[in-house]
C-alpha cells in the first residue's frame, strides 16, 4: 500500500503542479492584461493632479490667504474704529470740561457782578439813609430852634392868660424862678 499511496501522492502532486501552472499562467495573463489599465490609471492620476488637484489647491490657498488677509484687515479696521471712538470720547470729555469750566467762570463773573451790584445798592442805601438822617437832624435842630424861639413868646402868652390883668409877665416870671 505504500506504492499505491505514493503513486496517489505523485498523481496528486502532478495534478497540483498542473493546477498551479495553470493558475500562474492565468495570473500572468491577468497581469499582462492589466498593464494597460494600470498605465491608464497612472496617466489618469497624473492628469488629475496636473489639471484638477494642483490648480484647486492653489486656488484654495489663495482663497485662504485672501480670507486671512480680509480678516486681518477687518481686525485692523475694528481696532482703528475703537481708537477713533476713544479719541472722540476723549475730545467730547475735554469739550464738556471746557464748557463746564466756562460756565463756572461765567457763574463766578455773574456772582461777582451781583455782589458788586448788591454792594453798590447797599452803599447807595447807606448814603440815602445818612442823607435822610442828616435831613432829620437838620429838621430836628430847626424845629428845636423854632420851638425855642416860640417858647419864650408862648410862655409870655400863657403867663398873660393865667396872671391877673395888672401883673406884668416879666414880674410873674421873676416870681416863679
Amino acid at each position: 500500500m505504500s506504492d499505491g499511496a505514493s503513486s496517489a501522492r505523485t498523481k496528486l502532486a502532478a495534478k497540483a503542479n498542473t493546477l498551479m501552472d495553470e493558475i500562474l499562467k492565468q495570473l500572468g495573463e491577468l497581469v499582462l492584461g492589466s498593464v494597460p489599465t494600470i498605465c491608464f490609471f497612472l496617466l489618469l492620476i497624473a492628469a488629475y493632479n496636473a489639471l484638477v488637484h494642483r490648480p484647486l489647491m492653489r486656488i484654495l490657498a489663495e482663497r485662504r490667504a485672501r480670507t486671512t488677509g480680509a480678516m486681518e484687515q477687518a481686525h485692523a479696521a475694528i481696532e482703528a474704529a475703537e481708537a477713533k471712538t476713544q479719541e472722540y470720547e476723549a475730545r467730547l470729555r475735554a469739550a464738556r470740561m471746557a464748557i463746564f469750566h466756562q460756565r463756572e467762570l461765567r457763574l463766578k463773573e455773574l456772582q461777582a457782578e451781583r455782589e458788586e451790584a448788591i454792594a453798590a445798592a447797599r452803599e447807595t442805601a447807606r448814603e440815602r439813609v445818612k442823607a435822610a438822617l442828616q435831613l432829620v437832624e437838620l429838621s430836628t435842630a430847626e424845629a428845636r430852634h423854632q420851638v425855642e424861639a416860640v417858647t419864650g413868646q408862648l410862655a409870655a402868652e400863657i403867663l398873660k392868660a393865667i396872671l391877673p390883668p395888672g401883673v406884668s409877665a416879666s414880674a410873674g416870671a421873676e416870681g416863679i424862678q
